[in-house]
């Protein structure tokens, strides 16, 4: 074989192995989310100490006085000059405000639409124009002016002139805490709206209620918070604190009520109301949990009847959240007479009874003047149209519900709960993409389906079919059934000597196959995440076959134009198993800002790089500005785990590794801990941040060195990352060896020191162009892939780029092998 037929050959798998590479961005500004429309101006507009307000209609300042107070407090925090008032007359710069109506709060989602939070921001050497249509747009344009103005230490703090027009993509974009499972203080809450208002969301989903406790005072039903709450519950003046802070920077609450499962909580308190007569304890556990409301008892509706009059009295937002989730119906089942009331109603079976439980609270809530909304598992046929459905399932509930006639939201991509990468959130799309015939198979084309298992240390097995068309051809491709799922489209498909590489997006993260497929027989794994699943399968058909057909599959519910009107938007979620009041920020933040952009933004803004690039600097403004404690948190958590002198080669350590993204935390305290409330949150994973953002430049770097080998610059970081990884986790184990290991971090230290040792080499060898010997190579690789297993919850992700240099030195070998060959 030719020479510059392998060169091809291995540039293409280093970019298969790499991920793609990203566009440049254009705009160069660090803004989040991303305006519609922005148009840059000559020259810039310096501030100064002489700058002044000016309100362009009577009543206006005195509606924004609040408001206008908090960005004077940052602006000065950002930049160190104080605003003032601008008298009649007065020539100096100013900040001219200027809004079409002022109007009250929002209370229903009718009047969430895009033009009541619009504005216009128009910045020139003269002074600066914020125009909107209500002043909730004031709100949006005035986080626009501070993200502008960034953080600078300057004498002289200046901002390009810029045109822009703004307006939302979508009117819902919320974001859901969960306070049941662990409590959050009023001072963490109000942080966290702090954070949504600098992000543009104006939905807080407030899940107040779970099998782990009831966190609402009530006055009809008193022993819910008495009992069932641990002590940890907030009041109705606490509530109200809540609703009131959130409403004056433009941002509804939603409270979450669960029923009829979810309600352990209920029954400590009132066991009387649910199916089985108990007694029931709070649960420590986390996961879905038998316990559910009676729908045969009325006592059960005169409960939700009151309880839901006392949350509409608290929350004026028109929608209430009823959960209707994960129910497991085996306790209807073993009561007869929950079974006798459900053939009495005619209902064939629990699916019907939920159904009718359902249409009875969605009823209660309409002589509230509220609507229902409820996950995934309400949609039923009988379901009123009115009421809202919120998907955890992915964008083919989202359709089904959209479909028949439900409002709907998106949740499932963006679970901040998870530690996965800003960009897989970002790539999210709402709308299921239809398949266009890609999965067709022509006559003369050759193909082969793979069944496949994924073992995962809770839950069942993921399993599914792979298929490839024409693989290892230019034209290859190939597609993936997940069972019970629609069918989806392999990324950067690239078959070579019975390796697979392909890429894509699922609802558990970002997955990346690493599969052998020799002797019909299927190996390697899938990386979901940064963490691998071993893959077992076999080849169960192929087109050498004479009776053998491609497989039939489901396929993506794609949405008319009607039904996508009906999609209102989206929702952050954060679950709080592994989250606490120290963890927070870091897991939400900088994140959240991401979403945001999806959410706001014009589907069209896609350029991953340049979304990066603000993320960072986004990240950097909010702690400053928005009072955010990412940053804060990453400190002090990994402070809490080392000594004095170990923390400072501890937090370089934490640039290499990353916490086990997906779910894969739960599923390792689920193996070896309680999984439970009595698990530490106080480790090093709990500190890190969700992805390392010096291992993604990292990364970036060497992508672009691989196009570019001459690039001595690249060159020199890529080498100076590495000595300085290996050299401080060398150091640390040295540290622990003399103090001992309060972070439990040895093991990782030894291992983020080989996987520099092996980058070193690899870098070194590509540079002098010489071989390393294939014994040497699948050593390296086999510590790679030891790295890249989980330890105390983390990976060493170093080790994954590091592995693209190791593979590439193997197909270098077996270049010179074939040519060898030819030669002979």
């Amino acid at each position: 074989m030719k020479h510059w037929i392998w060169r091809s050959i291995v540039a293409a798998l280093a970019l298969a192995l790499a991920g793609s590479l990203h566009s440049a961005s254009t705009d160069g500004l660090p803004l989040m989310p991303c305006p519609q429309k922005l148009e840059r101006l000559e020259g810039h507009f310096i501030l100064d100490a002489d700058m002044a307000i000016h309100f362009g209609s009577q009543g206006t300042e005195q509606a924004l006085a609040a408001a206008i107070e908090r960005f004077a407090d940052r602006l000065e925090r950002q930049t160190g000059t104080r605003l003032a008032d601008l008298e009649p007359g007065d020539q100096r710069k100013s900040l001219n405000i200027s809004v079409e109506e002022l109007i009250e709060p929002f209370q229903r989602m009718s009047q969430m639409t895009p033009n009541q939070e619009s504005y216009r921001l128009r910045i020139d050497r003269h002074g600066i124009d914020l125009h909107a249509q209500t002043q909730f747009g004031i709100y949006h344009g005035l986080e626009t002016i501070l993200q502008l103005f960034g953080t600078k230490e300057a004498t002289q703090v200046s901002v390009p002139a810029v045109s822009i027009v703004d307006e939302p993509r979508f009117p819902w974009r919320g974001l859901l805490l969960d306070s049941s499972r662990h409590f959050f203080s009023v001072e963490t809450v109000k942080r966290q709206i702090d954070g949504m208002a600098a992000a543009k969301l104006n939905v807080f989903h407030w899940h107040l209620t779970d099998d782990q406790g009831w966190r609402l005072e009530s006055r009809a039903y008193p022993k819910l918070h008495e009992k069932a709450s641990g002590g940890q519950y907030y009041t109705r003046d606490e509530v109200r604190e809540v609703v009131a802070y959130a409403a004056e920077r433009g941002i509804q609450v939603m409270p979450e009520i669960d029923m009829p499962g979810h309600s352990t909580a209920i029954g400590v308190a009132y066991p009387e109301l649910m199916s089985q007569p108990g007694p029931y304890e709070l649960e420590e556990r986390w996961g879905v949990h038998r316990p559910l409301l009676n729908p045969a008892e009325d006592a059960v509706y005169d409960f939700a009847r009151t309880i839901l009059a006392e949350v509409a009295e608290l929350f004026p937002f028109d929608y209430v959240h009823i959960g209707g989730d994960e129910v497991d119906p085996r306790d209807w089942e073993e009561n007869p007479d929950i079974q006798a009331f459900r053939k009495s109603r005619g209902l064939a079976d629990s699916d019907a009874l939920h159904a009718y439980f359902n249409q009875r609270i969605s009823d209660i809530l309409a002589e509230l003047d509220r609507k229902m909304i409820g996950w995934d598992e309400v949609l039923h046929p009988d379901l009123p149209r009115h009421t809202a459905v919120q998907s955890w399932r992915g964008a083919d509930s989202l359709g089904q519900a959209a479909r028949v006639g439900h409002p709907a939201i998106l949740s499932t991509g963006f679970y901040l709960d998870q530690p996965q990468p800003a960009g897989y959130h970002y790539r999210n799309r709402f709308f299921a993409q239809p398949l266009a015939g890609r999965d067709q198979v022509a006559r003369d084309e050759s193909w082969e389906i793979w069944q496949f298992e994924l073992p995962r240390k809770r839950g069942s097995a993921i399993t599914g079919k792979l298929t490839l068309i024409e693989a290892g051809q230019e034209q290859g491709r190939g597609f993936i059934d997940f069972d019970g799922r629609s069918r989806q489209m392999m990324d950067n498909l690239r078959v070579e000597a019975g390796y697979v590489w392909f890429e894509l997006d699922t609802w558990m993260g970002p997955v990346r196959a690493r599969l052998t497929l020799e002797d019909d027989q299927l190996g390697g794994d899938m990386i979901v995440g940064n963490a691998p699943y071993r893959a077992y399968g076999e080849r169960v058909a192929h087109s050498g076959e004479d009776s053998a057909q491609p497989p039939e599959g489901k396929e993506p519910v794609v949405l008319d134009e009607v039904s996508r009107q009906r999609v209102l938007g989206g929702e952050i979620a954060l679950w709080s198993e592994i989250i606490n009041e120290d963890s927070i920020d870091r897991r939400l933040w900088p994140r959240a800002f991401a979403v945001a952009e999806r959410l706001w933004s014009n589907s069209e803004q896609r350029d991953e790089d340049a979304m990066y690039r603000r993320l960072q600097a986004v990240s950097a403004w909010s702690e400053a500005s928005v009072g955010l404690q990412h940053y804060e948190q990453m400190h002090r958590g990994i402070a809490r785990v080392t000594t004095a002198e170990q923390y400072p080669l501890a937090r370089v350590l934490a640039e290499a590794v990353e916490p086990a993204q997906y779910y894969h935390r739960h599923h390792e305290k689920s193996t070896y801990e309680s999984y439970s409330r009595r698990d530490p949150l106080d480790r090093f994973v709990d500190a890190l941040p969700s992805e390392s953002f010096a291992l993604r430049d990292w990364q970036d770097t060497l992508n672009q060195w691989l196009q570019e080998p001459e690039e001595n610059a690249r060159f020199e970081k890529l080498y100076g990352d590495l000595q300085r990884w290996e050299h401080h986790s060398l150091r640390l184990l040295e540290k622990i060896e003399e103090q001992g290991d309060p972070g439990s971090l040895a093991t990782l230290a030894e291992r983020v020191r080989t996987t520099a040792a092996w980058g070193r080499l690899m870098l070194e060898n590509h540079v002098q162009g010489e071989t390393v010997s294939a014994s040497l190579l699948h050593r390296a690789r086999a510590e790679l892939h030891q790295a890249q297993q989980i330890e105390e919850e983390v990976v060493v992700a170093l080790a994954y780029p590091v592995e693209q240099l190791v593979n590439q030195q193997l197909l270098l070998q077996a270049q010179a092998q074939s040519d060898g060959n030819e030669s002979y």
